[in-house]
C-alpha cells in the first residue's frame, strides 16, 4: 500500500504540488493565525472590549458630556452583545446621547424601543417623558410647522395619565401649558396674515376661535380687544405691530406652581386645556 502511494505521489506532478501547498497553508495557520491574515488582507488586529468595559467607558464619556464618543460605545455593546446584561442600559444611554446632541428623531427611536421592549421596567416613566421632550425641543417658530407642540402635548397628557404620581408630573403639566401658547400664538400669528392681506371676515372668525377655545391663554385679553375693534370696524392701522410682539413659546417655568403640583382643580384646568381640539371652519 505505501509502495502504490509513493508510486502515485512521483507519477503526479500536480498532485504533488497541491500536497506542498497544502502544507505550507497548514504552516502558514500555525504561525500567524488569522492575524496575519487579516493584516495582510486589510482586516483589523483589534481586540473586542468586553460588554463590561464598553458599559464603563461609555458612562464615563457620557458623565463627561463626551455624547459622540458615549454613543459610539453603547452602539457596539448593542452590535456585539444584544443580549448582555449592558444592553439595556446602552440602549437608554444611547438614546439620551441622541438626545443630548440634539439628534430628536434617532433618540425618538431608541425609547421608542426601550419602551416596546421593556414595559414593566421602572424607568419608563422618564422614557415617556424623554419622547415627549424629544417633540418639545422641536417646536419651531408660530410661522412654521405646529407639529412639535402637538406631538408634545400628546406626550405629556399620555405620561399624566400613565404616571399621574411620576416625579415628571409637574413639569409635564408646564410645558402642556407652555406648548398650549404656542398653539394660540400659532393662531393668532395667522390673525396677522388676514389683517395685512385685508382680510377682515377671515380675521374675526379666527379671533372668535382663539377667544372661545383658549379662553384663559395670555394672548386672548389681546385677541378679546382686536376682535371688538374689528366687529366695529375700525381695524388697526400703521400700529399693526404691536398688537403681534412677543407670540413665540414661552418660558415653560412661567406656569410651573403649588397648585400644578397638586391634584384637585389644578389637574381639572390642565385635563381642559389639553382636549380643546376643535380648528376654526376657514
Amino acid at each position: 500500500m505505501a509502495f502504490r502511494f509513493f508510486q502515485t505521489f512521483h507519477c503526479f506532478p500536480l498532485l504533488r504540488s497541491s500536497l506542498k501547498l497544502a502544507l505550507g497553508c497548514l504552516l502558514l495557520f500555525s504561525l500567524g493565525g488569522c492575524a496575519t491574515l487579516n493584516s495582510w488582507f486589510g482586516g483589523s488586529d483589534k481586540v473586542q472590549l468586553s460588554s463590561q468595559t464598553l458599559a464603563t467607558k461609555g458612562m464615563d464619556e457620557f458623565s463627561a458630556g463626551n455624547y459622540y464618543k458615549a454613543q459610539k460605545y453603547f452602539e457596539e455593546i448593542l452590535d456585539y452583545y444584544p443580549f448582555s446584561p449592558e444592553a439595556m442600559l446602552a440602549q437608554l444611554k444611547g438614546a439620551d446621547s441622541n438626545y443630548y446632541m440634539e439628534n430628536y428623531q434617532e433618540a425618538l427611536m431608541l425609547y421608542h424601543e426601550f419602551e416596546e421592549r421593556h414595559p414593566t421596567n421602572e424607568a419608563i416613566p422618564y422614557v415617556m417623558y424623554q419622547i415627549a421632550m424629544c417633540h418639545y425641543q422641536q417646536i419651531d417658530r408660530v410661522d412654521r410647522d405646529t407639529s412639535g407642540g402637538e406631538n408634545a402635548i400628546r406626550e405629556f397628557s399620555k405620561l399624566l395619565r400613565t404616571f399621574p404620581g411620576s416625579p415628571y408630573t409637574a413639569e409635564a403639566k408646564a410645558r402642556i401649558r407652555a406648548a398650549n401658547e404656542f398653539l394660540v400664538n400659532h393662531e393668532y400669528f395667522v390673525v396677522e396674515f388676514y389683517l395685512r392681506t385685508e382680510k377682515y371676515e377671515e380675521a374675526i372668525t379666527r379671533l372668535q376661535y382663539i377667544v372661545n377655545t383658549y379662553p384663559d391663554a395670555t394672548i386672548t385679553p389681546k385677541a378679546r380687544k382686536l376682535l371688538k375693534r374689528l366687529e366695529a370696524g375700525d381695524p388697526p392701522g400703521l400700529n399693526l405691530s404691536s398688537w403681534f410682539q412677543d407670540t413665540l413659546l414661552p418660558d415653560w417655568a412661567l406656569f410651573t406652581s403649588d397648585k400644578d403640583e397638586g391634584e384637585g382643580e389644578g389637574e381639572d384646568e390642565d385635563e381642559e386645556i389639553v382636549e380643546k381640539k376643535p380648528e376654526p371652519a376657514n
